[in-house]
């Protein structure tokens, strides 16, 4: 098959694991034998632009005309047999969607947050999940500035939903949801069952695996609140105030909490603060845990490093919502805590330091049967297949 692929890479200061998502994804088909091609724009070239240009960025969030002409001559060039869209903001721009019907070429869509029904994509506000704007007009995200604290950040994204629901749910074949937590998620929320199909994402296999009862508890993404960093230093402090583990806790990443989270690590011995790691460096830091801890406020669609950790031999705590609940069979491969209770989480890091040994084997087997790279690769041109044959049989209706 010939696929080419649609994404806004993220900004490098703010990793995201949609960006390695995307890259496995292309290297995978591209190993099964399939021509792959990117058109893909960078939010790092934001900060080369000239100030003229950069005044233009949030006005074309909502319709971009000179990515969907890019775009459309691309198409009339190579006739991908498929185009696989991930992330359209904010350089590219629902716009791509309309190239993609003009020529003709079937769409999948891989739905990473909540973005199709949230105009901030987490449901996630004030520490508390937040349904606010879902199905009337979202005021709410204007009033409460949802997008990095601002309402005039947010304004793209309120007419950007506005404007170009209708065109997302019109124009793609097939959504993919990574996790079935997410698609129950937005068809609560509004979103048509009949478009929305659950495709886990898959994980790279790893030399690096646990040998021992391992060196350290480990947080590994990125450091903001709705992804618990501030719960797991509250149970953490709990963990400390009744004799410790016998086993520091690490954090790694970057995020808006970085210079909080190092400040309060530097004091303590039982903490490392490490920073962001290389793909490697975080294998390597998987592969010496005693677990990883994922203690996400917000509803998680996917949860990377836990099968990340899987692969590895490695459970992982993590709150009992969402896809981590999905993946984390609780008392099997891995530990639930209730979400948003510091108190019940510094009870799971105690269990777990005790029994990780027998629920990492266990967490193992369940990488082997659904996260494998074999297996991503089956579901993924299943599904390509599937939208090409519907595809073909429209078009054949239409004549």
């Amino acid at each position: 098959m010939r696929v080419l692929v649609v994404h806004n890479r993220y900004r490098s200061e703010q990793p995201s694991g949609e960006d390695n998502v995307v890259d496995q994804e292309v290297a995978l088909l591209r190993t099964g034998g399939h021509h792959v091609d990117r058109f893909e724009r960078r939010s790092d070239d934001i900060a080369d632009m000239s100030l003229a240009r950069k005044a233009l960025v949030p006005v074309r969030v909502p319709w971009n005309p000179a990515a969907r002409a890019a775009l459309a001559e691309r198409l009339r060039r190579e006739r991908p047999d498929v185009v696989h869209v991930h992330n359209t903001f904010p350089l590219l721009s629902p716009a791509v969607l309309d190239a993609c019907h003009a020529e003709g070429v079937p769409v999948v869509a891989t739905l990473h947050n909540y973005t199709q029904v949230c105009p901030s994509g987490t449901l996630y506000r004030d520490g508390a999940t937040c349904t606010a704007c879902v199905g009337k007009f979202p005021l709410p995200a204007l009033r409460h500035g949802c997008y990095r604290g601002s309402t005039v950040a947010t304004v793209p994204l309120v007419v950007n939903l506005l404007a170009n629901r209708r065109r997302w749910w019109s124009t793609v074949s097939r959504f993919f949801c990574i996790s079935d937590a997410q698609r129950r998620t937005l068809i609560a929320n509004g979103m048509p069952a009949d478009l929305l199909t659950v495709k886990y994402n898959f994980v790279e296999d790893t030399t690096l695996r646990r040998t021992g009862p391992g060196d350290h508890l480990l947080y590994l993404g990125r450091l903001t609140d709705e992804k618990g960093v501030r719960l797991l230093m509250a149970a953490w402090d709990r963990v400390a105030r009744a004799g410790g583990l016998g086993v520091p806790l690490v954090i790694a990443g970057a995020g808006p909490l970085g210079d909080e989270v190092k400040e309060w690590a530097r004091s303590r011995s039982d903490v490392r603060f490490a920073g962001l790691q290389d793909k490697a460096s975080s294998r390597a830091l998987i592969s010496r845990s005693v677990a990883v801890v994922v203690p996400s406020q917000w509803l998680e669609t996917f949860g990377l490093v836990v099968v990340e950790a899987m692969a590895a031999e490695v459970p992982a705590v993590v709150a009992g919502h969402s896809s981590l609940a999905e993946l984390v069979d609780d008392g099997v491969t891995g530990l639930t805590h209730t979400p948003g209770d510091a108190a019940s989480l510094a009870v799971a890091l105690g269990q777990i330091v005790r029994a990780s040994t027998s629920l990492g084997h266990a967490a193992r087997a369940r990488y082997d049967r659904e996260f494998t790279p074999s297996v991503g690769l089956a579901n993924l041109v299943t599904q390509y297949q599937r939208v090409i044959e519907e595809s073909r049989r429209g078009a054949q209706t239409v004549r």
